[in-house]
């Protein structure tokens, strides 16, 4: 299967990072948002770091504004239905994505494959949503999509060969490196990395030392890039929560029950990055 167009359902953080990561191969893309704002924010923040890069010297002017040309903003869903392949990057909540599945198989092509970009939720689940269970498939980038190399190409109970081989063709194209993993909840990485996350949450709740301590010592005791509460600021604390109480709900084991902070905190609407506030303030 050849893919000329994808499309991206959702704008934001994940959403246009995708977006920028295939119109940098050279893929056309259309990226959709009901929000208008959300859709407009998300193409001004492909724009900055592409200025970003160009100032920087790695792209030219020309290529920078090729890229850009390439992400055509749909504030309507029924543009993605000329996409080949379609991407989804909404919210975290099953039921929001089941009424978009449901919307996307009875408008698109049956030849159109349909991704998730979800962390945790069951590609098998998703995949019941529609008519085209061989054509669902999990791909689940990593925050910054235009800079993380890994990608997750999780397979459902029906996900058939073809659609799995077009998944690692596309990802490949995009310069990521796609590892095949089966569908459970948390996949790989999360269910490895949210654990470790949830558990310097709780280490900080009862005091074992300073958040600054806690990052520090990974960093330096674990040689991890960033400290796992930095991290989970740039995850997104609803985003990490909301992927604990899958691992959670799902295993039935209690090592993935949700550290009470990090509901706290969620509940107090300091997010991370994305709100300005976490367990850092962001300016």
């Amino acid at each position: 299967m050849t893919v000329t167009t994808i499309g991206i359902a959702g704008a934001g953080i994940m959403g246009h990072g995708i977006a920028q990561a295939a119109a940098t191969a050279g893929i056309d893309v259309v990226l959709h948002d009901i929000d208008e704002r959300l859709l407009r924010k998300g193409i001004d923040a492909v724009e900055k770091r592409l200025r970003g890069s160009v100032e920087k010297g790695k792209l030219s002017g020309e290529e920078a504004r090729r890229v850009l040309e390439r992400i055509a903003p749909a504030p309507q869903i029924t543009a993605l239905e000329k996409a080949d392949f379609i991407i989804e990057a909404i919210v975290e909540d099953v039921n929001v994505k089941k009424r978009l599945f449901e919307e996307l198989d009875g408008l698109c092509p049956h030849a159109t494959i349909l991704a998730s970009n979800t962390s945790s939720i069951s590609i098998t689940k998703i995949a019941a949503f529609t008519k085209r269970r061989d054509r669902v498939i999990g791909m689940h980038f990593f925050n910054p999509p235009p800079v993380m190399q890994l990608v997750e190409a999780v397979c459902g109970l029906e996900t058939g060969e073809e659609t799995l081989a077009a998944a690692i063709t596309l990802g490949e194209k995009m310069g990521k490196k796609v590892i095949r993993i089966n569908d459970s909840p948390g996949f790989a990485v999360n269910r490895i990395l949210l654990p470790m996350i949830n558990e310097a949450v709780f280490a900080l709740m009862e005091g074992v030392a300073s958040k600054e301590a806690i990052d520090r010592s990974m960093q330096l005791g674990a040689n991890h890039p960033m400290g796992p509460l930095a991290l989970a600021d740039l995850i997104g604390l609803d985003t990490c929560l909301a992927i604990l109480e899958v691992l959670h709900r799902e295993l039935g084991d209690s090592k993935y029950r949700p550290c009470p902070l990090l509901r706290k905190m969620v509940d107090g609407g300091r997010l991370g990055r994305k709100s300005g506030r976490g367990f850092y303030e962001y300016c």
